[in-house]
């Protein structure tokens, strides 16, 4: 029996599955010890209980998921406004590093890819949805690619296997970024390079009943309307894009357009009443970051991986140890091998087995911890948002006619 959950009511469960998370941290030391977010520990629970529903009661729930895509470019906005044209040109090289390990990755994982659907039976396109297809470019980029590899491979549930390598591949994200930051942060003794930088993708944590004494109704209405500016703005150049054949996902304009916006605001105002680095942004962020993931992680329908098993995980389980081995042994001295990189490992981590969101989630509960680190929440995205899909288009479709 499968119902139908309308989007009001998706959105209200994904606000307490995300407060179920923050709970369920508050009393379990080792979901902190970790960087666990609070949205994953509370959207997994929930997944389970959806998969303990199916197997007893057969019930499948479909979830209407228009509010979690708002939530999304909320956030990508916010992310825009916070990034000052300093941090995105001191990012340069930075940049281009991250471009070329994502590079490489995108390879590496195909490679694993193609030689875990040999080991299996399966033909050697379909190792794509084994590697990048389903992993850097998530649910999206394999169901894209499913009837290509189905007519290649003569696999006729491609979307299917590429579905459940996604999922596993975030639940899986969401939950190695954190471990990456500590083992890095703790065992080398980093420190944030810029601890005043003010915080931008959470609030730091505080001594539970303290209050952050700069939010005020006025500074979150501020920001709200700057946030609707930039959504109005992204929407406009989506639609213009759009119409001269420029496919890109929504959040996409909507980042750039608050990044402009900020600086814009920053050039012609200096001395107005600041939007980006503030309280009231970084808890907006934190607030629709973890509603996005908490809906996305409770409507994950676990029981699709039950069938596709073994591969899946075998497979899964080399992509991962290769992951966390290509951070700490690759990524993080080629990035400077300071707290920055820590950082944007702990991020890579996420969006490598998973999603750009997930990224974020696991360095801003990295950042909430240990203090700021700006330049990795503007390098990351711009990477994952423009350089992935383009890259891994052109490596799947190699892969693919091979």
């Amino acid at each position: 029996m499968s119902v139908t959950v309308p989007a009001f009511i998706t959105a209200t469960l994904g606000l307490a599955v995300f407060l179920l998370g923050t709970m369920l941290n508050a009393r379990l030391a080792v979901l902190r010890r970790f960087n666990i977010p609070d949205p994953v520990s509370g959207g997994l629970v929930a997944a389970l209980i959806a998969l303990l529903l199916n197997q007893t009661t057969g019930l499948v729930l479909d979830f209407e998921m228009q509010a979690r895509d708002l939530f999304l470019v909320m956030f990508f906005a916010a992310i825009g406004l916070n990034a000052r044209l300093g941090d995105l040109l001191a990012g340069g090289t930075p940049l281009l590093i991250l471009l070329g390990l994502t590079l490489a990755m995108i390879i590496l994982q195909n490679a694993i890819g193609v030689a875990g659907a040999l080991l299996f039976g399966y033909a050697p396109a379909a190792g794509v949805l084994f590697g990048s297809a389903a992993l850097i470019g998530g649910h999206g980029t394999a169901i894209a690619w499913a009837p290509d590899v189905a007519t290649a491979a003569s696999l006729p549930n491609a979307q299917e296997l590429g579905v459940a390598v996604a999922t596993l591949g975030l639940v899986v994200a969401a939950l190695i970024g954190g471990p990456i930051a500590r083992l890095l942060v703790e065992g080398r003794g980093l420190t944030p390079d810029r601890p005043d930088a003010g915080p931008i993708g959470g609030l730091p944590e505080r001594d539970p009943g303290e209050v952050e004494e700069s939010l005020s109704p006025t500074g979150v209405v501020r920001v709200l309307l700057y946030l609707n500016l930039a959504i109005v703005i992204g929407f406009a150049a989506s639609v213009a894009l759009d119409e001269a054949g420029v496919k890109l996902p929504l959040f996409v304009p909507c980042l750039i357009a608050g990044i402009v916006l900020a600086n814009l605001r920053s050039l012609i105002a200096p001395r107005a009443q600041p939007v980006a680095r503030t309280p009231a942004l970084a808890l907006i962020s934190e607030i629709t970051l973890g509603a996005f993931l908490a809906m996305s992680l409770m409507a994950l329908q676990l029981w699709t991986l039950v069938a596709l098993g073994g591969a899946i995980l075998s497979v899964l389980a080399a992509q991962t140890v290769i992951t966390v081995a290509f951070v700490l042994f690759v990524l993080f001295p080629l990035m400077g091998g300071g707290y920055r990189a820590a950082v944007l490992g702990a991020g890579f981590g996420g969006f490598a087995l998973g999603a750009t969101p997930t990224a974020i989630a696991n360095m801003t509960a990295v950042t909430k911890r240990y203090g700021p680190s700006p330049m990795a929440f503007v390098i990351l995205p711009l990477v994952s948002a423009f350089f992935v899909d383009i890259a891994n288009a052109v490596v799947i479709q190699t892969v693919v006619n091979f």
